[in-house]
């Protein structure tokens, strides 16, 4: 398919703009890809929705601390696994076809065609995320129970939340493709990504509190960037966000620096 999608494209000009294009096509030739984008969506605003009709008005003592935005916002935590997939795939796919000879004799630089990819992968889960997070928080705004204090975009921390939280599900694509070139195989780059987002938050959350856990990715997102009341023991959002861009050039660096050194 690789080659197909190349064909028509001047001989010595494969550069970063032409394997965009290319990784653009295999993308959204991929049956995996719209599913599972669907899947994020619906999971995300049936997830945040349930969770705003169920938002109880908070008692005087509890209201200063009442933040119903981390809860219009619970659904991330699923679609996070889902988009993580996504990225994951977009690497490991090809090396079950064998399509990355094709891909990567069109594109001989490795660093190309993984810059070309993340930034495929990257820019879709990036609009798709701010659209979904943005929807979520109006249909669960609206899905509030009379009584309950709603929240505002204007509002302190509501705006800055709902966008970190788009961007960390762009993040989190970002690093499924890192994984996906490190490892190169679906089912162990899958369970790594498993591992690192849900298996390990848990274990380190119940051996050492938040001392350890508030550096991995699922636990700065639930207490850090999708909050609107900064959460004491953790990292401030902007932290937060700042330690996820180490995660996102640990593991890109690394699947590409492991990309480069083997064949394919």
């Amino acid at each position: 398919m690789t080659r197909t999608l190349m064909a028509g494209l001047p001989a010595g000009r494969h550069g970063f703009r032409q394997a965009v294009r290319m990784e653009w096509i295999k993308l959204r030739s991929l049956r995996s890809t719209p599913w599972m984008l669907l899947t994020t969506t619906v999971s995300m605003i049936v997830v945040g929705v349930a969770a705003m009709a169920n938002t109880k008005a908070p008692g005087p003592a509890a209201a200063a601390s009442f933040d119903p935005v981390n809860n219009a916002l619970a659904g991330v935590v699923l679609g996070q696994l889902v988009i993580g997939l996504m990225g994951v795939l977009a690497v490991t796919s090809e090396y079950t076809s064998g399509s990355i000879r094709s891909t990567l004799a069109a594109v001989p630089g490795r660093w190309t065609m993984l810059a070309a990819k993340s930034a495929v992968v990257g820019l879709i889960s990036l609009v798709v995320g701010e659209t979904v997070t943005f929807v979520t928080f109006f249909a669960g705004t609206a899905a509030m129970a009379a009584g309950v204090p709603q929240p505002s975009l204007g509002d302190a921390g509501v705006l800055r939340a709902v966008v970190l939280s788009g961007a960390y599900l762009a993040m989190v694509a970002l690093i499924g493709i890192g994984l996906g070139a490190a490892i190169r195989h679906s089912s162990a780059a899958i369970g790594a990504l498993v591992g690192l987002f849900f298996v390990l938050p848990l274990l380190l959350a119940g051996l050492t509190g938040p001392t350890v856990s508030k550096f991995l990715p699922t636990l700065i997102f639930s207490s850090s960037l999708g909050v609107s009341r900064e959460v004491s023991e953790v990292l401030t959002p902007w932290v937060g966000f700042a330690v996820l861009w180490l995660y996102v050039v640990a593991a890109l660096g690394g699947g590409g620096w492991l990309l480069a050194r083997r064949d394919a």
